[in-house]
């Protein structure tokens, strides 16, 4: 699938989250917004600090109508050490083998790191904002939110 742009719909998926349980998109449209965001691995420094904060302005989230999503390559049992180790309140998803990396077109960084970008997707299931950057790990939470704010 090409590159995900700005307005387009975006693809359904379902995958395991760190229990093991079957999470998709189409859980969330029309009920609310997700923040789908893609990192390269657990506990790594970079990714480390996106949860984190993702996690301390988790409530922020959910006071725009908005649920967080993290996906990542790393296994259900890697997400659930993960999560346990720095009390993440929001989901993460296993996508083995990149598949729903590739159908969202996330690049990966010099051709080797899997990319970080997140995703703004609104309760009708459209993306709303798309940003890219591997360096910058904690301003996705910064424009994610700044995106929600203009919505509602």
């Amino acid at each position: 699938m090409a590159k995900l742009k700005v307005g387009d719909t975006a693809p359904n998926f379902t995958l395991k989250n760190a229990q093991g349980k079957a999470v998709s998109l189409s859980d969330y449209t029309n009920k609310q917004a997700v923040v789908l965001y893609f990192y390269p691995k657990d506990n790594t420094p970079g990714c480390t600090a996106q949860a984190c904060s993702f996690r301390d302005q988790y409530e922020d989230f959910k006071d725009v109508g908005a649920e967080v999503i993290g996906v990542s390559s790393d296994s259900s049992d890697s997400h659930e050490k993960f999560e346990e180790e720095h009390r993440l309140p929001f989901v993460l998803l296993s996508d083995n083998g990149g598949k729903l990396r590739k159908q969202y077109g996330v690049p990966s960084t010099l051709g080797l790191l899997p990319g970080r970008v997140t995703y703004v997707i609104d309760k009708s299931g459209i993306v709303r904002h798309i940003f890219n950057s591997q360096m910058k790990a904690t301003q996705h939470v910064e424009e994610a939110l700044t995106t929600l704010k203009k919505l509602s």
